[in-house]
């Protein structure tokens, strides 16, 4: 019974955990964490079992539940999940936990409300990842934006209306294409089964509309630029859990997009146009680096960084055709989706603990100001020492998970174009720059003022939450294989359907 409904479970503990949380009512504020805790831990060790059962060697969906669900549309409550879907389950599930001991005694206003929020949002993420039926992966899409617009509206910072309105019409603007495109591709196929899809074929034409709706969609999520200028308003404003769950799971729908949807479904037209995804990847690259290092707001920074990183994750899923067109070999294609799907999970975490990090200073000094800083190691130095970690790890140092995606993206490019992979490469010299020139002012050097001063180091919750993360980050980078083995029999499969053709006259 728990294997033939697992995902099921997953997707609905959570959501109906998090309405029982706001049932509690406004005030009640220690059962409310005791129950929020109890969900989002049983949620993350009911994810356990994925991982324990699931079948390397194969590529087919796995822990598959069908049921019947709008039979007027042909519409079925389908889920499954394989080896892309699988690590980012995973790390939406233990991600959660963490955003919800990090909030234990941080939120000053309706906490019990701010918990579900969080729980609510994380069963739609896992339906986004778990759905194989059109229709309710657009469902879910759609729906986890609710969550977030209130959790930025609600906690967020003095410019959190502004910063919710833009986020909410960037993303939902584009997601009405995708709509457009599911609905074209269920007239022509009678069904919203996201296999069917993939398998029909289509003209040229019709798969270069079908590849810019969901480029509206996708582009948008990831932020690729220059359809990113949501996210640092969107960071900035954000409550620090806001900002990590954005960070470390919500960017990574569009990466997953382009994945399940782009890349199979219309290959030819992603064969096309991916001039057009790489040259935005790198610019997102290169060019967001520099702005970045502008910065002098820390979140900012932070935020701008991600829009980096995230550039390889598109990169290195649309750099295939490119190695294939240079020397004809496959490998470098499957080396570059392995790449991507490393980056978006070695983000993830590395974000999300940025963010933390800069969560554990503002609610000591109340200012996201670098130049509110310096010298925080004197009086901080465990915190210390795990805000240097990750930030290496953000640079992309050897060891850490920071390294293994980007160097595989770097590798896939060398097989495509040097310049592609110099320009890419150059993230590793601005990565470096921006993140260890924050690293500088505000933990190195002496004392600046009072406030720093006064600055009292980890406490035993803060301890728990920035150790878990530093031991995945270092996990990651150390020993990959365990991620690597789980996701490539579906990168593989993945490569063999942008080899096969879809076009008919």
């Amino acid at each position: 019974m728990l294997a033939g409904h697992l995902l099921s479970m997953l997707i609905w503990l959570p959501i109906v955990g998090g309405f029982a949380v706001m049932a509690l009512g406004t005030g009640r504020d220690t059962p409310a964490k005791w129950l929020s805790l109890l969900v989002a831990s049983a949620t993350l060790a009911l994810s356990v079992p994925l991982y324990q059962d699931f079948r390397t060697g194969t590529a087919a969906m796995q822990f598959v539940e069908r049921v019947a669900w709008i039979p007027s549309l042909n519409s079925q409550f389908y889920l499954g999940i394989d080896g892309i879907s699988l690590p980012l389950i995973l790390l939406t599930t233990f991600t959660t936990l963490l955003i919800v001991i990090a909030g234990w005694t941080n939120v000053a206003k309706r906490l019990g409300e701010y918990f579900a929020a969080f729980l609510i949002l994380e069963g739609l993420m896992i339906g986004v990842f778990a759905a194989l039926d059109g229709i309710l992966f657009y469902v879910f899409w759609e729906a986890m934006l609710i969550p977030m617009f209130i959790i930025i509206g609600v906690w967020g910072g003095p410019r959190r209306v502004y910063a919710t309105i833009k986020f909410f019409l960037y993303t939902f603007i584009g997601s009405v294409l995708l709509l457009i495109a599911l609905i074209y591709m269920y007239l022509k196929s009678g069904s919203y089964d996201l296999g069917v899809f993939q398998r029909m074929p289509l003209s040229l034409t019709e798969q270069t509309f079908i590849f810019l709706a969901f480029f509206a969609a996708f582009a948008v999520k990831v932020p690729m630029w220059p359809v990113h200028t949501w996210l640092p308003d969107a960071h900035v404003e954000a409550p620090t859990g806001g900002s990590v769950v954005l960070a470390a799971i919500m960017l990574k729908m569009g990466g997953y997009g382009f994945l399940r949807l782009s890349l199979p479904i219309v290959p030819d037209a992603s064969r096309e146009l991916d001039w057009l995804m790489i040259a935005l990847s790198l610019i997102a690259v290169v060019y967001i680096g520099f702005v970045a290092l502008a910065q002098q707001d820390m979140k900012k920074l932070i935020a701008y960084s991600s829009i980096a990183h995230m550039g390889f994750v598109t990169l290195g899923s649309f750099i295939g055709y490119r190695i294939l067109a240079h020397s004809g070999a496959t490998a470098g294609i499957q080396m570059g989706l392995d790449g991507a799907m490393v980056q978006m999970i070695s983000h993830g975490l590395v974000s999300g603990a940025m963010f933390l990090c800069v969560g554990v200073m503002y609610d000591r000094v109340h200012s996201r100001e670098i130049s509110a800083y310096g010298g925080v190691v004197n009086t901080m130095p465990i915190f210390a020492s795990f805000m240097v970690l990750f930030s290496l790890a953000n640079s992309g140092l050897p060891g850490t998970s920071g390294f293994v995606g980007e160097f595989l993206v770097i590798l896939a490019s060398f097989r495509a174009n040097v310049w592609y992979a110099f320009l890419a490469g150059t993230t590793l010299v601005l990565g470096a720059a921006y993140t260890l020139w924050l690293v500088k002012r505000v933990i190195f050097g002496a004392v600046t003022n009072d406030k720093v001063a006064a600055l009292e180091d980890l406490n035993g919750r803060e301890f728990l939450v920035l150790g878990l993360l530093a031991a995945a980050v270092l996990l990651v980078g150390l020993w990959p294989a365990p991620l690597l083995e789980v996701m490539q029999a579906s990168t593989r499969h993945l490569v063999q359907q942008l080899l096969a053709t879809k076009i008919v006259p």
